[in-house]
């Protein structure tokens, strides 16, 4: 009996010792093993939106270019005939830059309101919402994909721009064209992600699509400079903050602009960085809330 006894003494220590090993090696429950950065599941969440879109390349990538294409043809014949020149050059070479710029801004809007809306109409939102991802991390992976697709779509558009005669994309300012282009295809990622929390069914995005985002991307200065305008139609126009990203990613090719001055084209700038600034703390809050995500 006494060394029965002294033999559950002995196995109590062991398996005593054991835990405390144990509670050495890991973390208490409750206290996050992950601190810091999640990298590995940032890179991760974006891989998988990067692959997504490349999967379906011919449709995500090149068919945006064709159709912007197709834009730069119908407007250049039906008002680019006889040497018709807009800020100094020729019709064609001042619409190009705008068409860029607005294929990438809805390419990045059609990406980022696709990865959570598809989720809850799928059923595996959880698996988004399940990995050791903090709303800020998920939000950069899903933003971050949209806007390398925002950039492929640039890229090949603009090769499409390149290979029509009578197309000039020379660049007079690079930090323009990089700074727009970035924060138009950074605004509408935003805007998508938001949709994409706000939205039940695909009806709610295409709504969101043809009775907001079309219709601020058409009316921005795309085929027109505001100054041709009724002046309570050109001030509609400069309180759309789609004319700035377009006309800001103009004067990166152009050197002029319809803004104003290269000083009003840098608070341009300033302002827009602000917008995506407080338009990303607003959908970071979203996302912490769990709106429509987690009920």
């Amino acid at each position: 009996m006494t060394d029965l006894l002294s033999t559950n003494q002995t196995a109590d220590k062991a398996t005593s010792s054991a835990r405390s090993d144990a509670g050495a090696r890991y973390a208490p429950r409750g206290v996050p093993v992950i601190t810091g950065v999640n990298r590995v599941g940032v890179q991760a969440l974006y891989m998988k939106e990067v692959r997504r879109f490349l999967k379906v390349q011919t449709q995500t990538v090149w068919a945006p270019a064709v159709t912007t294409l197709l834009f730069l043809v119908i407007f250049s014949v039906a008002l680019g005939r006889g040497g018709r020149e807009v800020l100094g050059v020729p019709f064609a070479s001042f619409v190009a830059p705008g068409l860029i710029v607005m294929g990438m801004m809805q390419n990045s809007f059609a990406n980022s309101s696709f990865s959570l809306l598809s989720g809850k109409m799928q059923g595996t939102i959880i698996d988004l919402l399940m990995p050791p991802l903090s709303p800020g991390e998920l939000m950069a992976g899903i933003i971050a994909a949209a806007m390398t697709r925002a950039i492929a779509v640039g890229c090949a558009v603009a090769l499409a721009m390149v290979l029509w005669p009578g197309v000039s994309l020379s660049i007079e300012h690079l930090w323009a064209i990089v700074w727009f282009g970035l924060m138009g295809a950074g605004l509408l990622a935003l805007l998508g992600l938001a949709t994409s929390i706000w939205a039940e069914k695909f009806d709610h995005n295409a709504a969101i699509t043809n009775f907001i985002i079309a219709p601020l991307s058409l009316l921005s200065g795309t085929f027109y400079v505001i100054d041709n305008l009724a002046p309570a139609f050109q001030a509609v126009s400069r309180a759309n903050p789609f004319f700035y990203i377009i006309s800001g990613f103009r004067y990166g090719f152009l050197g002029e602009s319809d803004i104003g001055s290269d000083s009003a084209v840098v608070i341009a700038a300033i302002a827009m960085g602000v917008l995506n600034l407080l338009i990303a703390l607003g959908v970071f809050a979203l996302l912490r809330s769990g709106w429509k995500l987690k009920s």
